[in-house]
C-alpha cells in the first residue's frame, strides 16, 4: 500500500491530520487530501516535508 498520514506540525509538535491518504492538491495555499475510503478534507497550509519511506507527510499551517 502506498498511502500515507498527513500530519500539522508547529512549535508544539505533530498533529494527525489524516491518515490512509491517497491523494493531494495544492492550490492557493490549501491542500485537498483524499483518503483510501474517499473522505475528503481540506487545509490551510504548505507542505514543509515528505517520507515515502516512512508514508509521513508534514504540513506547516499558513497564516
Amino acid at each position: 500500500m502506498c498511502e500515507s498520514t498527513v500530519y500539522l506540525v508547529n512549535d508544539d509538535g505533530e498533529k494527525l491530520v489524516m491518515e490512509n491518504v491517497e491523494f493531494i492538491e495544492a492550490e492557493n495555499g490549501k491542500l485537498s487530501l483524499v483518503d483510501l475510503f474517499g473522505e475528503k478534507k481540506e487545509i490551510r497550509g504548505r507542505v514543509k516535508s515528505l517520507s515515502l519511506v516512512d508514508h509521513k507527510i508534514l504540513v506547516e499551517p499558513l497564516p
